[in-house]
């Protein structure tokens, strides 16, 4: 069956629900802020608690990988995507549910072919071009830093 990109849309529309946006983007921005809200009191918290301010951080990026990834497998970081939608996306929280969810959909093929080799479906392209940004970016500045 061949359709034409103009019948796909005019499909899409039709048979997609509604979206309420004037509902969907506050949410959004609100949970998205929050998760943002509580990384700043974990590093206000850690800094507090004595622990230097690149440690700190480093501490608030492990928290909320593990807090991310233990909601996932609990099931619950979907229920709270399904009402905040984009604003779960914040980086490591987005990219911790991105690894884990996954891993927890392949287990049962097994850990090597299938936990192993299909962990990193979706996260496996953000890794490598942030892997080769960073390499490129630093030697960018290593060869600025010698003129």
């Amino acid at each position: 069956m061949n359709i034409s990109n103009q019948e796909y849309g005019e499909l899409a529309k039709r048979i997609s629900p509604p979206s309420a946006m004037y509902k969907t983007i506050p949410m959004a921005f609100i949970i998205g802020g929050g998760i943002c809200v509580i990384g700043e009191a974990l590093m206000n918290l850690y800094q507090y608690m004595g622990v230097g301010t690149d440690q700190a951080g480093m501490w608030t990026s492990m928290t909320l990988i593990f807090v991310s990834a233990l909601l996932t497998g609990l099931k619950l970081y979907d229920r709270i995507a399904q009402h905040a939608g984009a604003g779960t996306l914040v980086p490591i929280t987005g990219f911790a549910n991105s690894v884990v969810s996954p891993a927890l959909d392949f287990k049962s093929e097994g850990f090597v072919l299938g936990l192993g080799a299909k962990m990193f479906v979706i996260a496996g392209p953000v890794i490598v071009y942030g892997i080769s940004a960073s390499v490129i970016y630093g030697i960018i500045y290593y060869i600025s830093t010698l003129f």
